[in-house]
């Protein structure tokens, strides 16, 4: 191994054009295949972040008119959802994690000088952890004590709260609601979210559903917001749900006008098939980047094995044994695409670092992870292998007294 180093240094100072090139077609090749994955990561968490903003792999389902005839009964017939009908059948429904009905509706906010019609959400507690809505430090979401006794508390939006409030943190200031006077408990940590169904989170208000009702003399849910215990859960759930609550309001469980649903996962499972379709092409070309650069090695250590064609000749002809010159010239390639490959991490590391803030909400925070590491090496190893298998053979199957005589 000294002897092997000793000889890469001396080819380094006698070729420094030529080692500078062979590193640069790895470090080239190495940021290459690091910084495409790295990118693809971010952009998959990303787009995961986003779209978790409106809730983690939740449904959403809006009762409507029936369009199939069920039982004697016509189509076009209304579908009312009440709390005592969710009630009733979700104890049937196995690996149902958590369901919340929801009320909506604009009601008007007075703080001081200010009156805003606010977009307002009747929901109980369990919402508030499907959908995400996390508080600021010092709040805290609605909760059961509140739901059972009606409390008028209210759980507002960052953005909405900067509206009433402006710089003055809200928690425990009184506003009006409707002209009945509401404790603000808790302020929505600002989220990305870049998909909605009846406004952004940033802009909404959030009561209980039982407070809500009691103010607006609503009965019927507008809709109803539901999460399985697991994603791959979720189907057999809505099939569950959907036939327990056509059981029990007389409608076909199939018809989906009578009772519509938005299944999230359906986005994370696209997102999850399409980012490892979109990483798998952009690393295979950063393998091919790097495969230019492992000609480039392989042509360079040709080149050397000519040049020391004489030396080669001469350790032979004192001992050498072919296994000896293999390893030595195969050791020399796998240092130089070491050096290269580390060079290419540093980069793409720093890169990765020094990303502008500005732009991660729309490509993401690029990462070198563990997994891109590994693969950027894994590659590294097999073309730096194959790169200098080749010339290496040549030399080791040279024979002595043709190869001193040149």
């Amino acid at each position: 191994m000294k002897d092997v180093f000793r000889q890469l240094w001396r080819d380094v100072r006698a070729e420094k054009l030529r080692t500078f090139l062979t590193v640069f077609g790895i470090v080239w090749g190495t940021v290459a295949i690091s910084l495409m994955l790295a990118f693809g990561t971010g952009l998959h968490k990303q787009l995961v972040k986003t779209t978790a903003g409106l809730g983690d792999r939740i449904v959403i389902a809006w009762p409507g008119l029936t369009s199939i005839p069920y039982e004697g009964l016509g189509k076009g017939r209304r579908i009312r959802i009440t709390d005592e009908d969710l009630a009733s059948v979700r104890t049937d429904i196995p690996n149902l994690k958590a369901l919340s009905a929801e009320y909506s509706n604009n009601l008007r906010v007075d703080y001081g000088t200010k009156t805003i019609s606010v977009d307002t959400s009747g929901i109980t507690p369990e919402f508030g952890g499907m959908r995400n809505l996390i508080p600021q430090m010092g709040g805290r979401f609605i909760n059961p004590i509140d739901q059972e006794k009606q409390r008028r508390v209210a759980f507002i939006g960052d953005h909405l709260a900067k509206d009433i409030f402006g710089e003055t943190s809200p928690i425990g200031k009184t506003i009006l609601v409707n002209q009945s006077p509401f404790l603000v408990v808790g302020v929505l940590q600002a989220k990305e979210q870049d998909s909605n169904y009846s406004g952004q989170d940033n802009s909404k208000m959030f009561i209980p559903s039982n407070t809500f009702r009691a103010l607006n003399g609503d009965k019927y849910v507008d809709n109803f917001v539901f999460q399985a215990a697991s994603a791959s859960e979720t189907k057999a759930v809505i099939e569950a749900l959907s036939s327990a609550l056509g059981k029990r309001l007389r409608f076909d469980q199939k018809d989906k006008e009578a009772l519509s649903m938005w299944d999230t996962t359906e986005q994370f499972e696209f997102f999850d098939i399409f980012m490892l379709a979109f990483n798998g092409f952009l690393g295979l070309i950063g393998v091919l980047t790097l495969i230019v650069g492992g000609i480039g090695v392989s042509n360079i250590m040709n080149v050397v094995v000519e040049e020391r064609t004489r030396e080669i000749g001469i350790k032979m002809a004192l001992g050498a044994k072919q296994g000896y010159i293999l390893r030595q010239f195969l050791l020399e390639t796998m240092l130089v695409t070491i050096l290269g490959g580390a060079i290419g991490f540093a980069i793409s590391i720093t890169v990765c670092s020094f990303f502008p803030q500005s732009l991660i909400e729309y490509v993401g925070q690029p990462v070198v992870s563990p997994l891109v590491a590994l693969l950027t090496a894994a590659a590294l190893g097999i073309v730096g292998l194959v790169a200098g298998y080749f010339p290496a053979r040549d030399a080791a199957r040279l024979d002595p007294v043709v190869a001193m005589k040149l």
